[in-house]
């Protein structure tokens, strides 16, 4: 008992949780935006492993960091406009034209890495971002070394979530946006393009996942390997649902599921030798499934969520 709140006491675990966090939050950010405009992206997977790739690869052959960051975000527009043509435009599946563009932007990672960067049993790397230590707030006992230590794109993502929130229940474009989702025929009744609002979401939506992405090659770790994302798109996917599609929430889910997977690693130093550490990799995913479970049951899907539009249909 007492190794279990020595592990919740510690500052490192809550360090860890923001860290692992990340990518979660920027990818839960662009899923959400896209959802609550109608279009469900399931080409998250693909666009956070291409945003890690293009990220990684543009600080390797000499941009500074930030603007590795920013290819990243412009690569997942690009897929995000190819994911909105096809769905929005010609009306496809959504279920299927994400997948495609999973399966896509996946492969594509691996071809241009291998194209660029032969085999080498060394895999090359770069500096990362490094952690800034927030002046008069590091200094705190615990919550210094435990929040005001992390590396800046984590601060960026916690302000986005709480930008997107502002903008999306206090703004004009987040009425649209939600109009959109809700009810396109209304939207256009005052006057809103539903269309024109579902690619702006979907391209900027997909620009964030890209930063997710990004942010796995660029921060929490110094190299890129094609298997990295490891299905933290599909968690994101989980988590608007759980979040209600509410970016306060979402931010929540994600530091929520961070808790676990961070909480585990260190469980299975604690008690090495004791359980098969198969046990504790399943306990993030069997308590978020859990998790999942009881706030599906209250969310509110919006009503035109992988509904096609059509101008004058109803």
């Amino acid at each position: 008992m007492m190794q279990l709140f020595d592990i919740i006491a510690s500052a490192g675990l809550w360090a860890a949780i923001l860290r692992i966090a990340t990518p979660l939050i920027f990818g839960t950010l662009g899923a959400l935006l896209c959802e609550r405009a109608g279009v469900l992206n399931l080409g998250i997977e693909g666009i956070m492993t291409f945003g890690a790739m293009i990220g990684w690869l543009s600080v390797y052959h000499g941009a500074d960091l930030w603007t590795g960051l920013l290819v990243a975000a412009v690569a997942g527009g690009v897929f995000g406009l190819l994911h909105a043509g096809l769905t929005v435009t010609l009306g496809l599946s959504q279920h299927v034209a994400g997948l495609g563009v999973t399966l896509f932007a996946s492969s594509f990672s691996y071809y241009v890495f291998r194209l660029i960067v032969p085999l080498a049993n060394t895999p090359p790397t770069i500096v990362p971002f490094q952690p800034i230590a927030i002046p008069g707030l590091s200094t705190l006992p615990f919550i210094g070394p435990a929040f005001f230590t992390q590396t800046a794109p984590t601060y960026l993502a916690i302000a986005m979530a709480l930008l997107m929130a502002y903008i999306i229940f206090r703004t004009p474009v987040g009425l649209a946006i939600r109009m959109t989702g809700e009810n396109p025929h209304a939207a256009e009744a005052q006057g809103v393009n539903p269309m024109n609002v579902r690619y702006g979401a979907v391209i900027a939506g997909s620009a964030l996942m890209g930063m997710g992405g990004a942010f796995l090659t660029l921060s929490a770790f110094n190299s890129f390997f094609p298997t990295m994302v490891q299905g933290r798109g599909w968690i994101c996917i989980a988590l608007v649902v759980f979040a209600s599609w509410r970016p306060g929430r979402a931010l929540f889910g994600a530091l929520l599921f961070a808790f676990f997977d961070a909480f585990q690693l260190r469980l299975q130093t604690a008690l090495s030798g004791l359980v098969p550490y198969q046990l504790f990799l399943m306990t993030p995913y069997i308590l978020s499934i859990a998790a999942l479970a009881v706030m599906a049951r209250r969310a509110r899907v919006p009503q035109a969520l992988m509904q096609p539009y059509r101008r004058g249909e109803r």
